[in-house]
């Protein structure tokens, strides 16, 4: 058996605390389980200090692998870069299989990440800071428009109730009018589990100006269904 983790979060964008790593490798431990952790987003926080690593408690080495993903702290999505490291008995199944399923990456893309990993972080800090700007742009223009938005802990996501005047109607079908009357994508929680169905995540993939933008045709499009069901009613 394998309990697979992901915090910082994808889509909630939550993010552990050690304790909560501390129960989680005392229960494996007791029922003879593996811990499987996907840390991608660790280098995207908005907090004084990074996101723990399940690998941090005592004793994790002994049924964890942690895995990481060159896509997320350096821009490189689509390069399929990434590592893990843990258990060397877990690690020494894992590079077996893939030497049945995989091979090497494409060399020039390999120095690359080489390149990467040898910098002095600073890259990876403006790019968290760009991330934050978006973040606190999202959060103060989304809510001006009637949309409430958590300020999201880590991630590049931000997971966010439905307006309750909308929630009726489900995260697909409400996403799918925010494409049609605001021009705005957004994932429908619905995709990530019968739980999510309330919410939507939203992605800090554009600028500021087209994250108000976006705000803005929200702000638009509600306003103008207060006024169709103001004119319902009268």
């Amino acid at each position: 058996l394998a309990l697979i983790l992901n915090y910082p979060s994808n889509p909630t964008a939550q993010v552990a605390t050690l304790d909560f790593y501390k129960d989680v490798i005392a229960f494996a431990k007791k029922h003879d389980i593996i811990v499987l952790s996907d840390l991608a987003y660790s280098e995207i926080y908005f907090n004084d200090a990074p996101p723990p690593s399940v690998l941090e408690v005592p004793g994790a080495i002994d049924c964890t692998v942690e895995f990481t993903s060159m896509s997320k702290t350096f821009s490189m999505p689509g390069w399929r870069m990434g590592f893990a490291v843990g258990n060397e008995r877990l690690i020494a199944a894992l590079t077996r299989v893939k030497s049945y399923l995989d091979y090497g990456a494409f060399t020039p893309i390999q120095v690359a990440a080489a390149y990467a990993l040898n910098g002095d972080g600073s890259d990876i800090a403006e790019a968290r800071n760009v991330y934050r700007r978006r973040r606190d742009v999202m959060v103060e223009s989304f809510g001006k428009a009637g949309f409430d938005v958590p300020p999201p802990a880590a991630t590049m996501f931000a997971w966010a109730k439905i307006p309750e005047k909308f929630r009726h109607l489900g995260s697909l079908e409400f996403s799918k009018l925010l494409v049609e009357k605001a021009d705005v994508a957004v994932a429908p929680g619905i995709g990530f589990g019968e739980q999510g169905d309330d919410y939507v995540r939203l992605a800090l993939v554009e600028n500021k100006h087209r994250i108000r933008q976006a705000a803005r045709n929200i702000k638009r499009w509600i306003a103008e269904e207060q006024g169709a069901s103001d004119r319902r009613l009268g």
